[in-house]
């Protein structure tokens, strides 16, 4: 369940503070006319995401046990790739993303109707379908249970809530310390969803290895203890893990972490140089 919170949460407010943009800038440019067609394009994104989840669960249920474990594992490395892509996206442009919602919108107000809809789709529907499909692999991963989608749908809950508030100016909350410190965890969460596919990727076949284990402490963590539970459902800890699997479960967090907590570069504005 805290796992998916996570997950509901940081995409959820992603998503929220692009509405919330999209809508604060136009009530201040006094353009009210223009917000039901924006919401026309939220919805919409809404749907198709809603959508994608609902179709990739219909499939994976349709498929044999071996093909599942195929399907699931790529599903799983695909979702890891797109989360850490946003990860590294949102942390460039997080300063610049308010000006750009506010330049595209207003060039599509000049086009028309069908220009506001799409742009309002296509920006929220990108967050919406990241969040499908990390979703639908971190809820796998869990297993069989109602709980990752309840803590799904509270971290969207408390998503909205808070881009309520903060389009109201009753909370202000230092978005460059949250998406760094969501940024982290969500690395750990990525890296279990990593290792959970290699291991359905090895159940399959595809990849070698399923029997060669780096450590077993199921007596020390059994997976129906609560901190057992609690491992897996926040970092998809397995307490039977395969060389591959721990491999790659290494390497992620090594790599990715270390690109993350980088310092960016400052550029500063070049004077030019004149002739005197």
């Amino acid at each position: 369940m805290l796992g998916n919170f996570l997950i509901g949460l940081r995409e959820g407010l992603e998503a929220s503070l692009v509405v919330s943009i999209l809508v604060a800038f136009l009530v201040r440019t006094d353009r009210r006319s223009v917000l039901p067609k924006v919401w026309v394009g939220v919805g919409i994104a809404v749907a198709i995401s809603v959508g994608v989840t609902f179709a990739l669960t219909i499939t994976q249920q349709a498929l044999t046990f071996t093909a599942q474990e195929a399907f699931g594992g790529s599903l799983s490395i695909i979702a890891v790739g797109f989360v850490t892509w946003m990860i590294f996206w949102m942390r460039r442009t997080a300063r610049s993303i308010s000006g750009d919602l506010r330049g595209r919108l207003e060039d599509a107000i000049q086009m028309g109707t069908a220009a506001v809809v799409l742009m309002a789709a296509l920006a929220v529907g990108r967050e919406g379908l990241e969040t499908a499909l990390f979703f639908f692999t971190a809820a796998q991963a869990a297993g069989q249970t109602t709980d990752p989608l309840i803590g799904f749908l509270l971290g969207i809950a408390l998503a909205v809530l808070l881009a309520y508030f903060i389009y109201r100016g009753a909370v202000k909350i230092n978005m460059g310390k949250f998406f760094s410190v969501t940024g982290v965890l969500l690395i750990f969460v990525a890296a279990g969803i990593l290792a959970y596919g290699v291991h359905d990727l090895q159940e399959a076949g595809i990849l070698p290895g399923l029997n060669a284990l780096a450590f077993d402490v199921s007596a020390a963590v059994p997976p129906d203890s609560w901190y057992g539970v609690l491992l897996k459902g926040v970092f998809n800890f397995s307490p039977q893990t395969t060389w591959l699997e721990a491999t790659v479960w290494v390497v992620y967090v090594a790599v990715v972490l270390a690109l993350f907590l980088r310092p960016q570069r400052v550029h500063q504005p070049t004077t030019p140089v004149t002739a005197s």
